[in-house]
């Protein structure tokens, strides 16, 4: 699902946020991507949805190599991806529903499918009677789940998360958390940023750990 081989990434005046990263995340597979601030783990998030581009190196995703992404690509590429972040990045001028449909108004859908996936995704994060509500009269993990309905309404094979949890008390990264891994359980590949250690600590999968620019352990790694 994704493959960085030998991946980096340097800033003008010099500075490498990447340094020869490589590794490969397979399809319906999921794992943490951990490490300091400042280590990497949002470029690597951003390269992967094409927000920035690499440097040096390859990159393919869901089969298809990214250096060879046009502008007029971008749109394609972006409807296989999910993104959720830590400040949810909501619309507060719309209803919780016009939120999660964004992307599917985007993608041209009729109102009746739109309608059909936003309810299928609000009921998904236990947010079905909140379709009316404002961002504004939501808490900080209703917010989130929101964020996360919006990320997976048009059904794509992979989930990338920033940082997640980064605003949630310990009980909410624990639900927010519980809902990737039941969309991976479903076939969704996902990949996690986070530098919450305890909260991944005793959960099943593959940790991915960034310092200073460069993988420097791999638990599926022997």
């Amino acid at each position: 699902m994704i493959l960085f081989n030998h991946v980096s990434k340097r800033h003008p005046g010099g500075f490498e946020a990447l340094r020869e990263v490589s590794f490969e995340l397979a399809r319906g597979e999921m794992a943490f991507l951990t490490g300091h601030s400042g280590a990497g783990k949002s470029t690597v998030l951003r390269l992967i949805a094409l927000l920035e581009r690499a440097s040096f190196g390859q990159i393919v995703v869901n089969g298809q190599s990214l250096s060879g992404v046009t502008r007029r690509g971008l749109p394609k590429l972006r409807r296989s991806i999910g993104m959720v972040f830590q400040n949810h990045k909501l619309l507060h001028d719309r209803t919780v529903f016009d939120n999660v449909a964004l992307p599917l108004v985007i993608a041209g859908l009729s109102r009746d499918d739109t309608a059909r996936r936003v309810h299928a995704a609000l009921d998904k994060v236990g947010l079905l009677s909140k379709e009316r509500a404002y961002p504004v009269m939501l808490s900080g993990g209703e917010q989130q789940r929101v964020g996360i309905a919006r990320a997976v309404v048009h059904k794509p094979p992979l989930l990338l998360a920033d940082e997640p949890t980064g605003n949630l008390d310990p009980e909410l990264s624990r639900e927010v958390m519980a809902l990737f891994q039941e969309f991976n359980q479903f076939g969704v590949s996902v990949l996690v940023a986070t530098h919450d250690l305890e909260l991944i600590r005793h959960l099943p999968h593959r940790t991915l750990t960034l310092k200073d620019g460069q993988l420097v352990a791999d638990s599926a790694t022997p």
